[in-house]
């Protein structure tokens, strides 16, 4: 028989969205053979529809919940194949359940957080929906005043953490990062490695093209001065107060930003274009055959 493999296990679960240990039991009942599992699995589980390789879960929503005293807050992101799915009621109240149990638990580990009854939930909902449903992210933050705030579609969340302040005003900033998505908090967080690679774009834009090394590396300077200002939250002009900075905001409340957080839905997630309409008329006239 043939060895049953972690990424045989994986590919399994992608084109099922059903459970690590009934996939791994599956493939050792059908000696391996991915496709044969999948089939007794439909047999046996009552799965709607297999998986198709290649479809990615992207689509879903991206949650907060913010502690009653303000000092902590969690992002959650969960992934369903489609947005309609992820608009229905019962998809909502699973991302929202598992949101809340990754809450109180302080977990922040998807895979030790899904073990168990969250898990047997999962596989209900992928059972019922027919769609593959994922919970991709959790991440968490800490802070004197924590804030956050959800995009009105449920596609973006994002929170701030600052040290001191008004909660309004922290999530009025958490509004500004979902809106405008600031790569780093200050300047000098920018990773050195992104600073470099964005010299080297500027260094080989045309107007720079024949000028003396000396003049090249000025002109390169004030670029790179004017890359991280609008890549970082507290030099960028506040979203309701074009006059103002993020950081000259969170210096009137007399407090500094300690942190924040942004995810956005299938975000890095290369998805592939899938034309339903077709497969829908190719299964109507496979039923016909």
């Amino acid at each position: 028989m043939a060895a049953i493999t972690a990424a045989m296990v994986k590919e399994l679960r992608d084109r099922t969205g059903l459970g690590m240990m009934e996939c791994k039991k599956a493939l050792v009942e059908s000696e391996g053979d991915v496709d044969a599992a999948i089939e007794e699995m439909r047999k046996s589980s009552g799965l709607k529809a297999a998986k198709k390789a290649g479809r990615t879960a992207a689509e879903g929503v991206a949650l907060v919940k913010v502690a009653d005293d303000n000092t902590s807050a969690m992002i959650l992101e969960v992934n369903s194949e489609t947005d309609f799915v992820a608009r229905d009621d019962t998809f909502m109240n699973f991302a929202r359940e598992v949101l809340d149990v990754a809450f109180s638990k302080g977990e922040t580990d998807v895979a030790k957080l899904m073990e168990g009854e969250l898990e047997s939930k999962r596989e209900a909902l992928v059972q019922k929906i027919g769609e593959n449903i994922t919970v991709r992210r959790i991440v968490a933050i800490k802070g004197a005043v924590v804030d956050g705030y959800v995009h009105s579609n449920n596609k973006i969340a994002s929170v701030v953490a600052l040290t001191a302040g008004d909660t309004n005003v922290a999530r009025d900033i958490a509004m500004h990062v979902a809106a405008v998505n600031p790569r780093v908090g200050k300047g000098e967080d920018m990773p050195a490695e992104e600073v470099e690679k964005e010299k080297d774009i500027i260094r080989a834009q045309p107007d720079m093209a024949g000028k003396p090394a000396e003049i090249v590396e000025k002109m390169t300077t004030g670029r790179i001065s004017k890359f991280l200002k609008e890549n970082s939250l507290v030099d960028q002009p506040f979203v309701k107060n074009q006059e103002q900075t993020v950081g000259a905001l969170i210096k009137s409340q007399g407090a500094e930003l300690t942190g924040f957080l942004r995810l956005e839905v299938g975000e890095g997630i290369e998805r592939e274009e899938v034309d339903f309409a077709a497969e829908v008329a190719a299964a109507v006239g496979g039923s016909k055959s």
